[in-house]
């Protein structure tokens, strides 16, 4: 397996480790529901340096782009980042990425998952419409955390006035002291903060300086399992469960991030049209064929993935994600369902071995964070 940058610095804080799409990674450092607390509280650390990191350059860079991705990018401004899709022929989503524009590139940040199979994807679109691109894979070559919480912006102020001021879906690029870094204001817990990508080399410094002062418990570290918690509150689809290569991105309720008129402007210059598009715009006007809701359970126990939802003694969808809320303390859960079959405040019923627990049908986010 392999291991990021940030590995030492997980045992010595005690951090227990699980496979992840390859990569040795922290599923906690001792409770998934303080770290979690932590996070939406005050501060939490993440390390997602298993994220893919790939430049993209070349004369036809942004054609390309264009080709490969669902969103707009000709419109984006040099400090901008962008989340987008990148689907098959069919409109099934490959994977759900951010599409950062520098001065002199574009970077793509991919899941770890599908890293691989995105960059022979990549490779196979350069081909097909023979654009002239150079595509740099700098995921090991760099490392990457997530720095999320309501007390995270003003601990940065620390390090630079100019972070806090970053709208969201905007970067920087900064210089503390040897330092180099790429400072975005994204994330994927609900909470406000930064992603945070530099030299692998320099990891181990970056994070004795980001936490240096660990003890005044405004930022500790927190491992995947908080990070899957945290995401489903805030209603994130994530690779594998709400998103795969048979899911259209307009059931997921993606359809922010899909624009079928792209390709119709009448200045600025030409955009090609991505890839699926043409299967997406068929779903848009037939009706998308599933659905994607919440899910609020009466009692204890949890749902998992894969287990069916009914009404009336009927499988009309199955769930996709779920776990207790440590925020709420209820059990919670997103599932797909046959669109029409159920309305807010509905009751369903999940089927879990020899009995059933039901389940008030509910909008997405679970949670949101105040302003």
């Amino acid at each position: 397996m392999k291991r990021t940058p940030f590995y030492k610095y997980h045992q010595d804080e005690g951090a227990r480790f699980v496979e992840f799409a390859g990569w040795e990674m922290p599923i906690h450092y001792g409770s998934i529901i303080d770290e979690h607390h932590q996070c939406r509280n005050s501060g939490a650390v993440f390390d997602v340096s298993h994220m893919g990191r790939v430049n993209i350059t070349g004369r036809h860079a942004r054609k390309f782009l264009e080709t490969l991705l669902t969103r707009k990018v000709s419109d984006m401004v040099d400090g901008q980042a962008r989340y987008s899709l990148v689907c098959n022929e069919r409109g099934g989503v490959m994977d759900d990425v951010l599409v950062y524009k520098f001065p002199e590139h574009w970077m793509l940040v991919v899941n770890a998952s599908n890293r691989a199979k995105i960059l022979a994807h990549m490779d196979s679109v350069t081909e097909q419409f023979d654009y002239t691109v150079k595509i740099e894979d700098k995921t090991e070559q760099t490392a990457m955390i997530a720095i999320q919480g309501p007390k995270v912006m003003e601990k940065i102020a620390g390090f630079s006035k100019e972070v806090p001021t970053l709208k969201n879906y905007r970067f920087c690029e900064k210089n503390l002291m040897i330092l180099k870094m790429i400072i975005s204001r994204t994330g994927y817990t609900g909470e406000d903060g930064v992603e945070v990508i530099l030299g692998a080399k320099m990891a181990a410094m970056a994070i004795k300086l980001l936490l240096k002062d660990k003890g005044e418990g405004i930022v500790k570290p927190a491992g995947l399992g908080a990070r899957d918690t945290l995401r489903i509150e805030a209603g994130m689809p994530l690779y594998g469960h709400e998103l795969d290569e048979d899911t259209d991105p307009l059931s997921a309720g993606l359809g922010f991030a899909v624009k079928l008129d792209k390709d119709q402007t009448d200045d600025g210059p030409a955009i090609p049209r991505f890839i699926g598009q043409d299967a997406l715009q068929k779903i848009k006007e037939e009706g998308v064929p599933r659905q994607l809701i919440g899910l609020k359970i009466d009692g204890k126990r949890t749902p998992r993935q894969h287990a069916e939802v009914h009404v009336n003694g009927s499988k009309v969808g199955e769930v996709t994600s779920g776990c207790t809320s440590p925020t709420l303390g209820t059990p919670i859960a997103m599932a797909y369902v046959t669109p029409g079959s159920v309305n807010e405040g509905d009751t369903v019923t999940i089927p879990m071995g020899s009995k059933s627990i039901d389940a008030a049908v509910c909008k997405t986010p679970f949670y949101k964070r105040a302003k």
